[in-house]
């Protein structure tokens, strides 16, 4: 960093970060963070969410957060889908690349993607 135009432009960038898992809104995507999580890759998966979500333009719609233990440790990486007025949906053994297509089709064109379920388990 050699200038506060570069600082400047990192703060912004990070706070649009800050939003997405900070803010409020209808729909919120909820990764497990406990060490079981972590452990089967759950960070990437976070920051998967929290990029694609700010890329797809559902940063004003769509929160990304994180919690601790789910307690299905043997299906992490778990996410969960709380929409406003619907039953919550439970994402199981995601990928960074799972979670691009659940970006895509499931928060962008409200279609769950079955497969990837805990019911499909």
């Amino acid at each position: 960093m050699k200038s506060l135009a570069e600082l400047a432009a990192i703060k912004e960038k990070m706070q649009n970060k800050v939003v997405l898992r900070e803010g409020s809104s209808d729909t919120r995507v909820v990764v497990g963070m406990a060490t079981c999580g972590i452990a089967a890759g759950a960070r990437p998966v976070l920051n998967a969410f929290v990029e694609e979500v700010g890329a797809a333009g559902l940063a004003g719609s769509v929160m990304v957060t994180q919690t601790g233990c789910i307690g299905i440790c043997q299906y992490e990486p778990v996410v969960e889908v709380y929409e406003a007025g619907k039953e919550k949906i439970t994402y199981v053994k995601m990928t960074p690349e799972k979670a691009k297509e659940v970006v895509e089709k499931h928060l962008k064109g409200g279609k769950v993607i079955d497969e990837y379920t805990i019911s499909k388990v």
